[in-house]
């Protein structure tokens, strides 16, 4: 009995010595990564035998195959479309009105504001919708006539709103209202310091009716995110009239340049039409009245480039943490990023292969598919990104009841396990999908409950979720799949990508045989021709990222430099949010 009960006690003495050794190494090897720099036990040797995470992807391709030739020249084509696009958008309002601003205002580009503000544009640095405001019913407003961008300053990720005033004069447009609300959504979700470039001629008269209101949500917003603790700082580099005097005036730090920057509800053409009075600019509100007058700002510069510097010693004294590095160092693809280009099938681009696209944007090419055999036109799973650990969820068909299940479950996993979601959307058309559950039995009810019920856990999920529409963003799956409807951080395109209710032939097909009692065979042909043009040009990528329903359109081989940005910023200030319920395998 005694050598019994000292047996037992032993046993006991190992299990607890054994649990403490577990935990010693968990703490020691907290990420299992040879891709992590803490990748080691105390000794220095590797902690496991093979020392790299997750299997990698083998999906070569023939880039001299007569398909991948094919697809990639179609591809190429529209990329360059798209930057012959960018260009027109980056000229601001073109040779004269940028003379103008810079040799007779004496004023600098909103570009060399940046410049001197960031850190390096170079690095760190990318720009939101930057073709916004092109091809509007009400004319061509280069980049809406606002820079929103995201870097470093003095180390510290900010997010940048700056008037053009080159861009009818500063003038604000609904556009520009829509592309600054959503940069305001950013910054409130991911935290991010605010600084504005303020430099505006006020609201555009004439449509005010859709100005007023969300004008004042702009406001709105800036104090709600000064109550949260997400500073707001302004620099008035030029005019501030009408509602544009309530950006600076409601920032927590203000600077103004001297015989430039101006802040009043009503300039001195108004003045005097009201009272008589003659005044100028300056006199009314230049930058000597309100830092020794009114107070409505706290800093004088003489110059811009004084402005810049002092904006950024604002940002130093914010006393914001510094962004952590990537827990683990950075593996470049196995494959050429610029292979991408090639994988989108000139028709039929839902049929696109994803583990072709994922070997060509994760590190080192490796993925831990995540119930490979379930549901497998849902492909989730593991893998680094840039040297972040994210969770993977990408079409590979039609999002089925079972994949619906599967994709549940994964992304449970994720929130509770604090991984950021990569969405990578290509949806199957629903005509299609209803074709094919018709043609194999399955109950379209059970495939719409098991697709709410995952459009629910996404909606709720609370991590940090990026989407990039590779290829259809169509039907009640784009919702489900990260699009704008859920709320993502950040929601990119590719140039070939088509974003709408149906594809633009179905579309047109359905409201032409809705009027084919009233029209005659050939009226209906003509219809349905001029209905179809209409809603490809409505779904494609220039469109919908000209009206801010996208963050912006990237190039495919830039895919993976773009998500490892946008990983870095929304760790940067967003704190852990706890995960209320368990997994759940519904």
């Amino acid at each position: 009995m005694q050598n019994c009960q000292a047996l037992v006690v032993k046993m006991r003495c190992l299990k607890i010595g054994l649990i403490n050794a577990l935990c010693n190494t968990r703490k020691t090897i907290f990420c299992t990564s040879a891709l992590c720099t803490n990748h080691h036990n105390e000794n220095g040797a590797p902690n496991r035998k093979n020392n790299i995470p997750f299997p990698i992807l083998d999906f070569k391709v023939d880039k001299h195959g007569a398909d991948f030739m094919q697809n990639y020249e179609a591809s190429k084509h529209k990329e360059n479309l798209y930057l012959q696009i960018l260009q027109k958008s980056l000229a601001g309002g073109g040779e004269k009105a940028i003379e103008r601003h810079t040799k007779r205002n004496k004023k600098l580009l909103v570009q060399d504001r940046i410049k001197l503000l960031f850190d390096d544009c170079t690095k760190d640095f990318f720009e939101m919708s930057p073709i916004a405001g092109l091809g509007m019913e009400y004319g061509d407003i280069a980049r809406a006539g606002i820079v929103i961008a995201i870097g470093k300053i003095v180390g510290r990720y900010c997010l940048v709103v700056a008037n053009d005033a080159t861009v009818k004069g500063g003038v604000v447009y609904p556009i520009t209202l829509k592309k600054q609300l959503r940069a305001q959504e950013i910054a409130v979700q991911n935290r991010l310091p605010c600084v504005y470039l303020v430099d505006s001629g006020g609201a555009f008269l004439p449509l005010q009716s859709e100005i007023f209101n969300p004008g004042g949500q702009a406001f709105y917003n800036e104090a709600v995110m000064g109550a949260k603790q997400i500073p707001q700082v302004a620099v008035v580099c030029g005019s501030c009239t009408a509602g544009g005097a309530y950006v600076p005036t409601m920032a927590d730090e203000t600077v103004i340049v001297h015989k430039s920057g101006t802040i009043f509800l009503g300039g001195p053409p108004l003045v005097q039409a009201a009272t008589g009075e003659v005044v100028t600019a300056e006199e009314l509100g230049g930058a000597t009245l309100h830092c020794r007058v009114s107070g409505c700002t706290d800093y004088f510069a003489e110059t811009e480039p004084e402005a810049f510097e002092m904006a950024r010693d604002i940002v130093t004294s914010l006393n914001l943490p510094a962004p952590p590095p990537p827990p683990c160092t950075p593996v470049d693809p196995l494959y050429d990023p610029d292979e991408l280009s090639g994988l989108v099938p000139v028709q039929n681009q839902h049929q696109m292969n994803m583990h072709e696209v994922i070997a060509r944007v994760v590190d080192g090419s490796r993925f831990q598919e995540f119930k490979k055999l379930f549901g497998p036109t849902l492909l989730t799973g593991f893998a680094y990104i840039c040297g972040h650990l994210v969770g993977i969820v990408a079409n590979q068909g039609e999002l089925t009841e079972v994949a619906a299940v599967k994709g549940c479950h994964f992304v449970q996993m994720c929130a509770e396990r604090h991984i950021p979601l990569i969405f990578l959307q290509n949806t199957v058309p629903d005509i299609q999908s209803k074709i094919h559950a018709q043609n194999t039995g399955i109950s379209l009810s059970q495939q719409l409950k098991a697709q709410a019920a995952m459009l629910s856990v996404v909606s709720c999920a609370a991590v940090p979720k990026i989407t990039i529409i590779v290829g259809n963003g169509l039907g009640y799956t784009h919702y489900v799949m990260g699009g704008r409807a859920v709320n993502p951080n950040f929601l990119f395109t590719w140039p070939n990508a088509v974003t709408g209710m149906m594809e633009p032939e179905a579309l047109a097909k359905l409201i032409t045989q809705e009027k084919l009692e009233s029209t005659t065979t050939e009226e209906a042909v003509a219809l349905q021709t001029k209905l179809t043009e209409r809603y490809t040009s409505e779904m494609s990528t220039a469109f919908t990222s000209a009206r801010v329903l996208d963050d912006g359109i990237i190039l495919p081989q830039d895919t993976r430099k773009v998500i490892g940005q946008c990983l870095m910023i929304v760790k940067a200030y967003l704190p852990l949010v706890q995960t209320d319920y368990s997994v759940l395998r519904l």
